[in-house]
């Protein structure tokens, strides 16, 4: 039996959890693909640095040309991180005619197809399942699964950080700072939490999705992005007495011959399967016009669960070696498809204001409603402390051109404080 040799490029969490998967799934993955996968060298910042995994034989080194000129080396897996240096890392895998397997969804998400022509031309494999949702084998389901189908919408539940501190809002009705603090102590959440809170880990990962589901290439720029920074604990128990829970959900649709794609709290119902969804746990649900709704639910992020979506591309890529069909895409679909137009795109939403607590403010917003053609399907008032009224409003359906009209007449008011509005998915 043959030995596929492989480079690690990173042995943090999801490193190690990769190095310890193909020492102790040897059987297996040999049974599978007749060959024996060996880890060989790993490249790593510092070679000092203590480490909670035995390497054994493993050259571990900071230089990566000891991986680039090592002909025996067939397979790299990069688990770094971050957009540079890995792209250029990978860049020069790839023209040294290595196949690559990466977990880093800034990347593929950035830079995905520019890689994708350099695999293509060196006739190698580039293979990415662990960028999106950890543990769960969403990108090669929709590749497979959903080859024949035409897919009409994919959401989720893509970062775990956020789910949590959501979770303990809801549960625990803890504020949002409260809550993202004892995300931090428990790792899963980082000392800077920007990019997980503020919504942009979930757009690069709907980047990914939008890609495999609808063959077209968008980019943050064509996305409106929303955090959940400004979600107020009075929203999360309002929304509780609505019916619903608060998650941040990344949505892509296709719409008549557009597509729309957007990242922002969403109002979900209580009995949807997606507020069932606590914790870091992460959950896509794929629409297809054949098959209905079906939903994958499985840990987001962690060592091992990511590292079993690397391991099953490693395993890919050798089966691929081993009957010569390397350098084909992950990815062959491709569409020529537009952003869906903001009055296509149409939602029931919450709205919460804050306006002076006198007759004639409520009248305002009344005849906005009005002018914009939107019409309130139930609303709340409450009376704060400082003579100001907080009006909470969920809307039937509107457009988001006309959301976007709302917004501009409520700032015009300048007396009515528009403090959020939020896409409240339809109780059907």
């Amino acid at each position: 039996m043959n030995t596929i040799k492989i480079g690690l490029i990173g042995l943090g969490t999801v490193g190690t959890g990769v190095l310890q998967m193909v020492m102790n799934n040897q059987d297996k993955v040999s049974n599978i693909t007749g060959q024996n996968l060996s880890v060989k060298t790993i490249v790593v910042h510092d070679v000092n640095k203590p480490r909670n995994v035995d390497t054994g034989d493993i050259t571990v080194t900071d230089d990566l040309n000891a991986i680039i000129d090592d002909p025996e080396i067939k397979i790299v897996v990069e688990v770094m991180g971050g957009v540079h240096p890995a792209k250029e890392i990978i860049f020069k895998l790839l023209n040294a005619k290595k196949h690559v397997v990466t977990a880093n969804k800034d990347l593929i998400a950035s830079a995905g197809e520019e890689l994708a022509a350099i695999a293509r031309e060196n006739h190698c494999d580039l293979m990415y399942e662990a960028s999106v949702a950890g543990g769960i084998p969403i990108l090669r389901t929709i590749v497979n699964s959903f080859s024949a189908d035409n897919i009409i919408e994919v959401k989720g539940i893509v970062n775990g950080t956020t789910n949590y501190i959501l979770t303990q809002m809801q549960q625990h009705h803890w504020k949002y700072e409260d809550a993202l603090k004892k995300a931090q102590e428990l790792g899963f959440a980082e000392s800077d939490p920007t990019n997980d809170v503020a919504g942009i880990d979930a757009a690069y990962k709907m980047i990914i999705l939008s890609q495999f589901s609808f063959g077209t290439h968008i980019t943050m720029d064509d996305m409106a992005v929303e955090g959940i920074q400004n979600i107020q604990l009075s929203d999360v128990k309002q929304a509780a007495a609505f019916g619903y829970t608060i998650k941040l959900l990344g949505i892509a649709r296709r719409i008549n011959d557009g597509v729309f794609a957007e990242v922002g709290p969403v109002l979900v119902p209580l009995d949807h399967p997606l507020a069932t969804i606590n914790n870091e746990n992460n959950a896509v649900m794929v629409t297809g016009q054949a098959v209905g709704d079906t939903l994958f639910y499985g840990p987001g992020a962690g060592g091992l669960p990511t590292a079993n979506s690397v391991l099953s591309d490693i395993v890919s890529v050798t089966k691929n070696i081993v009957l010569k069909t390397t350098g084909n895409s992950f990815n062959n679909f491709q569409a020529e498809v537009s952003s869906a137009a903001a009055s296509e795109v149409v939602y029931p939403y919450y709205l919460a204001l804050k306006m002076p607590d006198v007759p004639g403010e409520m009248l305002k917003v009344t005849k906005i409603m009005t002018d914009i053609k939107a019409s309130f399907s139930q609303i709340i008032q409450t009376k704060n402390p400082d003579q100001t009224a907080r009006v909470v409003i969920i809307t039937h359906n509107m457009s988001k051109e006309q959301l976007a009209q709302l917004t501009e007449r409520l700032r015009q008011t300048q007396t009515i404080e528009l403090l959020a509005a939020y896409k409240v998915m339809d109780k059907g």
